[in-house]
C-alpha cells in the first residue's frame, strides 16, 4: 500500500490511499463519487453531513476496488452509533466501480470541532 495523503487540504479531508493498480482518472472519479456519497449521510441530530463534520478519517481504495473507511462519531455515546456505519456502507456501495465497502468505527484521535469544514460551521452557526 502507498502512503496515505489528504484528498485536499481542508481540515476535514480524510486521507485516501491512492491505489497503484487503478488508472489515475478512475481513482479520481471514484474518490469524487465516494465523497459525494458520504455527503448524503447525516447524523439525524446535526444538520450537516458526516463528511463536512470531519467524521471520515480515512478512505482506502484497493486495487480490486474494495473501499475501507475509517470514521468516528461526534461522541462515542451517539444514539445512532450502531446504525451509522451501515448508512455509510450503503451510500458508498452505490458508487460505480466499488466492489465492497468496509466501515471501521474508530475513536482515536477523538473528534473535535476543529475537523469541521467551513460549510459545517455555517450550517451549525458555529463562527
Amino acid at each position: 500500500m502507498n502512503d496515505l495523503t489528504p484528498i485536499n487540504d481542508a481540515p476535514n479531508a480524510p486521507q485516501v490511499n491512492p491505489s497503484a493498480g487503478l488508472p489515475p482518472e478512475e481513482l479520481d472519479r471514484m474518490t469524487d463519487d465516494i465523497v459525494a456519497a458520504l455527503k448524503t449521510v447525516y447524523d439525524p441530530e446535526i444538520p450537516a453531513d458526516i463528511y463536512e463534520l470531519g467524521l471520515i478519517y480515512r478512505v482506502e481504495i484497493d486495487d480490486n476496488r474494495n473501499v475501507t473507511i475509517d470514521m468516528t462519531l461526534t461522541a462515542p455515546g451517539c444514539p445512532v452509533a450502531g446504525e451509522m456505519p451501515g448508512w455509510v456502507e450503503n451510500a458508498v456501495a452505490t458508487v460505480q466501480g466499488v466492489q465492497a465497502v468496509t466501515v471501521n468505527m474508530v475513536f482515536d484521535p477523538p473528534w473535535d470541532q476543529s475537523r469541521m469544514s467551513d460549510e459545517a460551521r455555517v450550517a451549525l452557526d458555529m463562527w
